[in-house]
């Protein structure tokens, strides 16, 4: 196992070019495994209609796939993260990146949607280990806003994935058929795999372990869902995501069926909006040192409120036209992008490093629970086809959750500004 180089850090002083470079090399590595997943929910998202037409379901099915990937992922981070805590970061994320290649080779194989949704679900398993484990590698090196500042970098990296994904997957239709995109992940993730084995050191020293005792691990939890500097961030967060997940899950359905887009112009739109998210992380960083955490990530918020309260007024009004609704969306992404590395850095700088896995994974796994099910209710509620309307409608009652919830819980917790 490599030793970990002078990483930058509050414990890791390095000269600053070092210290540059060791800091770009982490965040490529992270941002790789961090871009697993969400490449996984884009790159095929352009091939929803079609995937419907070859399996002979409905949308609403193949939108459990979707689904059955975000509930994989929440579940297999309840179990990840309290591994890494136990026993380093390294082994876990190799084990998940090498079965995510497996699965997603299994998914080009399927022939029915309920073998692609139990792939899929296996899937989602396997890719938690890199959706938790990269926050709790930035978790063992930094804190406040420097955290904050990291988190923003990562996404830089790991937003080039909802950017790419829908217009790879767009191209790619234009070359075969949809079970390309899962080629296309398999090789993906065999890079993370050789990411972490040649250059990702350990970061979690072996005295900072806590062992694998179930009741600890349930005191560890309890306590953190107790405490509101926790409990706070994370539900506004995985609101967020939510709504996230509930516009991803059914844009390709009404950009295509309702308002006239092909796959490609779907995956050109789904990539403005993924460029929205992305300037707002930078703009995020930009702001650390001026503003504090917890005023930039109301600010997220409000931007989240004020663009699907928009999109409710185009709903009304019968005015959504692919323009309007794309600019609100990419407003909403854009808010999405703010709120993320401050809500994470709020969670789990409220915490020691020693249960920065279990943190982590409780975060995770409660955005992408949230998402699942949001992404589901969209076409439950629709009567198994993705509306315009029921989009618009989950997506807005979500956002006044988050805003509310977070709310709520800092007038209550009286923590102090970070």
């Amino acid at each position: 196992m490599p030793t970990p180089p002078e990483t930058p850090g509050p414990h890791h002083p390095a000269p600053a070019k070092r210290r540059r470079r060791s800091v770009l090399l982490l965040a490529v590595v992270l941002g790789v495994l961090a871009a697993a997943g969400p490449l996984a929910t884009d790159l095929y998202l352009p091939a929803f209609p079609m995937i419907a037409e070859d399996l002979g379901t409905t949308e609403a099915r193949v939108q459990l796939t979707l689904t059955s990937s975000l509930l994989g992922l929440a579940v297999g981070q309840l179990a990840v993260g309290p591994m890494s805590d136990a026993w380093g970061r390294r082994g876990p994320l190799l084990a998940g990146t090498a079965l995510f290649c497996v699965t997603s080779l299994l998914c080009m194989l399927v022939t029915s949607v309920e073998a692609f949704v139990a792939i899929r679900f296996v899937q989602g398993l396997a890719g938690s280990a890199g959706a938790v484990v990269s926050h709790a590698v930035v978790r063992d090196l930094y804190e406040g806003d420097e955290a904050a500042r990291f988190f923003s970098r990562l996404m830089l990296v790991s937003g080039m994935a909802p950017i790419l994904g829908p217009l790879l997957g767009g191209q790619l239709l234009l070359v075969g058929p949809w079970p390309l995109a899962f080629a296309l992940l398999a090789a993906v993730n065999g890079l993370g795999f050789l990411a972490v084995l040649l250059l990702l050191p350990e970061t979690l020293p072996r005295g900072d372990r806590r062992p694998l005792r179930p009741g600890a691990l349930l005191a560890t939890v309890a306590h953190l869902l107790r405490d509101l500097r926790f409990l706070g961030p994370m539900l506004a967060l995985s609101l967020n995501f939510g709504m996230m997940f509930t516009y991803i899950s059914s844009f390709s359905f009404v950009s295509q069926n309702e308002l006239g887009a092909s796959p490609q112009t779907f995956g050109l739109l789904f990539a403005l909006n993924a460029v929205g998210m992305m300037a707002g992380t930078q703009l995020n960083g930009l702001l650390i040192g001026r503003i504090d955490t917890t005023r930039r990530l109301l600010a997220g918020l409000l931007l989240g409120f004020g663009s699907v309260a928009a999109m409710v007024v185009l709903e009304l009004t019968d005015t959504a036209a692919l323009p309007a609704l794309t600019a609100a969306l990419a407003v909403m992404m854009f808010g999405m992008g703010v709120v993320f590395p401050n809500a994470t850095t709020l969670a789990l700088s409220s915490q020691p490093p020693s249960v920065a896995g279990t943190a982590s994974a409780l975060s995770g796994s409660s955005r992408f629970v949230f998402g699942g099910i949001l992404a589901a209710l969209t076409g439950i509620a629709a009567g198994g086809h993705a509306s315009l309307a029921s989009m618009v409608w989950v997506m807005a009652a979500t956002a006044v959750l988050a805003l509310g919830v977070f709310t709520a819980t800092a007038w209550l917790g009286r923590s102090p500004a970070t």
